[in-house]
C-alpha cells in the first residue's frame, strides 16, 4: 500500500502479491477528497487491467501526480495535473527503476532505467532525453550552477563507483590508493580538496551523516575498528575534520547497509544522541553543542507506578534505541519534531548499559534533561497538532482496538478505541501536515481480508483554537546551563492544563546571544584537549606548516588552537581571543641546500669540535659569480676583498658555500667545515649557497650542553602494523620522547635524549 495526501486529498495505491507466482497480479487506485472519509476507486480511469507499480509526487507542486506501471507487464506512466482526479497515459521505450525530481523545477525529472541509463525529461514525463548510460545506482543527483573546477578531474586517480555523494551544498567523491580509501570534497561547487582527519585516522569506510549549517558530520571507521565508527566535525569547508566522539555503535539492516547508532535531534539546532561502545558495553550520551561535550543521560526518578529508582551517573543511566524507521507508516525507536522542539519520544532501558531485554518507553520535554517513563512495552508514538498531542500504539503481531492520547507532552495518557473490531495494525499516518488532528489507520481485521482503512479524527475533543494566554515560555537549556549554540532560546508551550488545538506552530519566542566562553570554542584540526582544558598542538602536528604552505606576499590564518562551533552565536567575551588571526607568509628559504653534522646530531658536549656538512640537492652550474650577493647586510664589503672574490670565482667550478656562526660570515668552497662552541646553549647556524642569480638557504639550531648522552631505543617488530601507512611515526615518537624526557642528575645540568637510532 502506498499512501499520498495533499489538503484534503488521499491516494492510495494498492497491490496484490501472489506468492505462488511470484508477482503482482492486481492493483487498485484509491482517492479521496474529504481526508478519508470516503474513497473512489480510479481503475477505469488509468486502465481496468493496468497493473501499477508505484506513485510519485511532485514536490514543488503536489497537484501532479506521476505512477509508473509494472514493467513486467508494460513500460508506461500516468500522468495527472489536478490531483489524481484524471490521468494521461504515455509509453515509454526504457524501464525506468527510480525517479528523481528536481528540488525547484517541478517539470524537471531525472529516470533512472533498468540497464543502467540515466534519462531526462523537463516535461513531466512526457518526453525523455537519453544523459548517460552505465551509470551507477542511486548516485545521480541534481546540480545547480555547477563551475568547470567541479567538473574538471582534479584527482589523482579514478573515482570508485558507488562513491558520489551530492548532499546541500557539498559534493563527495571516494578514491582507492595503495589499499586505502581516500576522501575528496567540493564546497560550493569549487575544486575538490582531500579530507584532512587527524593523522593516525586511516579511514577504511565513512558516511555523510549531516551537512546542516555549512559542516560535516561524517562517521568514519578506521583500520582498528569492526563494529564501531567515529564522529568527525569538519569547518565550514569540509575538508579539515576533528573528533566529537570516539566508538559509536554500528550495525546493518536486512540489505546490508550500515546504520549508525546517531540521532539527530529535530527542533533544536547541534542536538545529538549516540550510542558509545565502552569496555564491550554500549551507553547513550547526549550533546547540546554539535559534538564538542557529550553527557550520559539521566534516568528517571520514579518508575511507571510512581515507585523510586536508584541509578546513580555514571554508573546508570538511561539508555536509548536510536533506529529510525524507512517506513513512513510506522515508528522507529525514537521520534522527535521540528514543530514540537523539546519533545523526545524512545524506547530503552535504565542500567548499566543498553539492552534488547525489559524495553520501556521513555518521553522528555526537556530536550533530554529529564526523562519519565510512560509505558512498559514499546509503542509507536504519531505527534499530531503540532506536537501538543502523542498518540501511542502498542507494537504487537496480535490485533487491537485501543490507542493512548496525551496531551501534555506524555506526562498523562489517556486510552481510547478506534475500532469496535480488533484490528491487525499495518501502519499510521499522520500527513499531510502535524498541524492536523485526524490520522489514518490501516491494517486488516483477519491475514485473509482487504485492506481496512480507519479514520481516527480528535477535532470534537477541542473547541476552540489556542490563545496567547494558553501558552508559557519554555527555556532551553543543558542541566541548567541557559547558553546553548551561543544563544538562550526561549520557546512557547502549551500550558499543560489547556485543552486547545494549537494550529500553526508559532516557533521561538526569542533567541538572545550570549557572551562567549571556551565552551563556545572547539579544538582546531591538529589541536587536542588536554586535562585542564587547553587545546594544545597534537604530537603528530607542526603549526607552522600553514605557513610553509603560503606565498610571500599573501596571507594566512594563524590558529589560535580553537575554533568557534559551526552555527553558534556566541559574540565578544573570549572571541576575538580565540579566534584565528590573518598573518603575512613569511619569506620561504630556497630549497635544495641541507645542513646536517658528520655524526647525524644537531647536539653537542661543550669544547668538542662540530664538523657541519653542507650537500645541495640540486647543484646549479654557475656562469658568473654575482659581486651583489656579498653586498648585504649579513656579510658586509668589509669581509672580503674584491680580488679575493676574483680568485674564487676562478677556482669555482659549481658553488659557493658561506657559513654563519654567530653572526660571524666564513666563505669557502668546501662542503664541510668545523667549529667548537665553546659556551652552553641554543646556537643557529645559517648556510647560504650563491649559484647564478639562485640563493639557497639552510638555518638549524644546535643544542650544547656541559654534558649529555644518547640513548638507543628498540621497539618491537609489529609496531609497523599498528600504524599502517604512516612510515614517519618513528620520527613522531622520537619528537615526543625528545619533548618529554627530561632527566636530572646530580653534579650535571640537563642530560636531554638527543638522537635516537630505532630498530626492528
Amino acid at each position: 500500500m502506498i499512501f499520498f495526501l495533499c489538503l484534503q486529498v488521499i491516494l492510495i495505491l494498492t497491490k496484490l502479491y501472489d506468492y505462488n507466482l511470484g508477482s503482482i497480479t492486481e492493483s487498485s487506485l484509491w482517492r479521496s477528497t474529504d481526508y478519508g472519509t470516503t474513497y473512489e476507486k480510479l481503475n477505469d480511469k488509468v486502465g481496468l487491467k493496468t497493473i501499477l507499480s508505484y506513485l510519485y509526487v511532485c514536490p514543488t507542486n503536489k497537484r501532479k501526480i506521476m505512477l509508473l506501471t509494472d514493467p513486467e507487464i508494460e513500460s508506461s506512466l500516468l500522468i495527472s495535473s489536478d490531483e489524481g482526479a484524471t490521468y494521461q497515459k504515455y509509453r515509454l521505450n526504457f524501464y525506468i527503476h527510480s525517479m528523481l525530481f528536481h528540488p525547484k523545477q517541478e517539470d524537471w525529472i531525472l529516470a533512472y532505467s533498468q540497464d543502467q541509463k540515466l534519462y531526462s525529461s523537463v516535461e513531466f514525463g512526457r518526453r525523455w532525453l537519453l544523459l548517460q548510460e552505465t551509470v551507477t545506482p542511486n548516485r545521480f543527483y541534481w546540480m545547480q550552477n555547477c563551475s568547470e573546477a567541479v567538473r574538471s578531474k582534479p584527482f589523482p586517480g579514478y573515482i570508485d563507483s558507488d562513491s558520489l555523494i551530492v548532499q546541500d551544498d557539498y559534493v563527495f567523491v571516494q578514491l582507492t590508493s595503495g589499499g586505502r580509501p581516500h576522501y575528496y570534497v567540493s564546497y560550493w561547487r569549487n575544486a575538490f580538496s582531500q579530507m584532512k582527519f587527524p593523522k593516525y585516522a586511516l579511514p577504511k569506510d565513512m558516511h555523510v551523516i549531516s551537512t546542516d549549517e555549512n559542516q560535516v558530520f561524517a562517521a568514519v571507521q578506521e583500520w582498528n575498528q569492526n563494529d564501531t565508527y567515529n564522529l568527525y566535525i569538519s569547518d565550514t569547508r569540509g575538508v579539515y575534520f576533528t573528533l566529537a566522539l570516539e566508538n559509536v555503535k554500528s550495525s546493518r539492516d536486512l540489505e546490508g547497509n550500515v546504520m549508525i547508532d546517531l540521532y539527530e535531534v529535530s527542533g533544536i539546532k547541534g542536538m545529538f544522541l549516540a550510542n558509545k561502545k565502552i569496555d564491550n558495553q554500549v551507553k547513550t550520551f547526549i550533546t547540546y553543542n554539535k559534538g564538542r561535550d557529550w553527557h550520559l543521560l539521566q534516568a528517571p526518578d520514579t518508575d511507571l507506578r510512581g515507585n523510586p529508582i536508584h541509578c546513580l551517573l555514571p554508573y546508570c543511566s538511561l539508555h536509548l534505541h536510536l533506529k529510525v524507521s524507512e517506513n513512513p507508516y510506522t515508528s522507529g525507536n525514537i521520534a522527535s519534531r521540528d514543530t514540537a522542539p523539546g519533545i523526545i519520544v524512545a524506547s530503552g532501558n535504565i542500567g548499566s548499559e543498553l539492552s534488547d531485554q525489559d524495553i520501556s518507553m521513555f518521553v522528555s520535554s526537556d530536550a533530554g534533561n529529564t526523562w519519565r517513563q510512560i509505558f512498559e512495552e514499546e509503542h509507536s508514538v504519531l505527534y499530531l497538532d503540532q506536537g501538543g498531542v502523542l498518540v501511542a500504539m502498542k507494537h504487537t503481531s496480535l490485533p487491537i482496538r485501543h490507542l493512548w492520547l496525551s496531551f501534555d507532552e506524555g506526562r498523562s495518557w489517556s486510552k481510547y478505541s478506534f475500532t469496535s473490531i480488533p484490528l491487525f495494525v499495518d501502519g499510521v499516518l499522520g500527513e499531510p501536515g502535524e498541524e492536523t488532528l485526524i490520522m489514518t489507520v490501516f491494517g486488516h481485521f483477519s491475514h485473509r481480508s482487504e485492506w481496512q482503512l480507519v479514520k481516527v479524527d480528535y477535532k470534537s475533543i477541542f473547541d476552540r483554537r489556542c490563545a496567547e494566554d494558553d501558552y508559557r515560555p519554555w527555556q532551553l537549556h543543558s542541566q541548567g546551563e541557559a547558553c546553548i549554540m551561543g544563544a538562550k532560546r526561549i520557546y512557547k508551550k502549551r500550558k499543560s492544563e489547556k485543552k486547545c488545538m494549537q494550529g500553526k506552530y508559532a516557533g521561538a519566542m526569542a533567541s538572545q546571544p550570549c557572551v562567549c566562553t571556551e565552551a563556545d570554542f572547539d579544538c582546531d584540526y591538529g589541536f587536542e584537549r588536554h586535562s585542564n582544558g587547553q587545546c594544545l598542538p597534537a604530537f603528530w602536528y607542526n603549526p607552522s606548516t600553514l605557513s610553509k604552505d603560503c606565498s610571500l606576499g599573501q596571507s594566512y590564518l594563524n590558529s589560535t588552537g580553537y575554533r568557534k562551533v559551526v552555527s553558534n552565536n556566541c559574540t565578544d567575551g573570549v572571541r576575538e581571543q580565540y579566534t584565528a588571526k590573518p598573518q603575512q607568509c613569511p619569506g620561504k628559504a630556497p630549497r635544495g641546500l641541507r645542513v646536517v653534522t658528520s655524526d647525524g646530531t644537531l647536539t653537542s658536549e661543550q669544547g668538542h669540535n662540530v664538523t657541519f656538512l653542507m650537500q645541495l640537492e640540486e647543484v646549479c652550474s654557475v656562469s658568473r659569480f654575482p659581486t651583489e650577493a656579498f653586498e648585504s647586510d649579513l656579510f658586509g664589503t668589509e669581509w672580503i676583498e674584491q680580488n679575493t672574490i676574483n680568485e674564487m670565482i676562478l677556482s669555482m667550478s659549481t658553488y659557493l658555500i658561506p657559513l654563519l656562526v654567530f653572526l660571524q660570515p666564513l666563505i669557502t668552497l668546501e662542503g664541510n667545515i668545523a667549529f667548537t662552541f665553546s659556551a652552553e646553549g641554543m646556537n643557529t647556524i645559517t648556510v647560504q649557497v650563491s649559484a647564478g642569480n639562485t640563493i639557497l638557504q639552510d638555518t638549524k639550531t644546535i643544542a650544547v650542553y656541559e654534558q649529555f648522552r644518547s640513548l638507543r631505543l628498540s621497539f618491537s617488530p609489529n609496531l609497523d602494523e599498528y600504524n599502517p601507512d604512516i612510515p614517519e611515526w618513528r620520527r613522531d615518537v622520537s619528537r615526543v620522547i625528545k619533548i618529554a624526557l627530561v632527566e636530572v642528575s646530580e653534579g650535571t645540568k640537563l642530560l636531554f635524549l638527543n638522537s635516537m637510532i630505532f630498530q626492528n
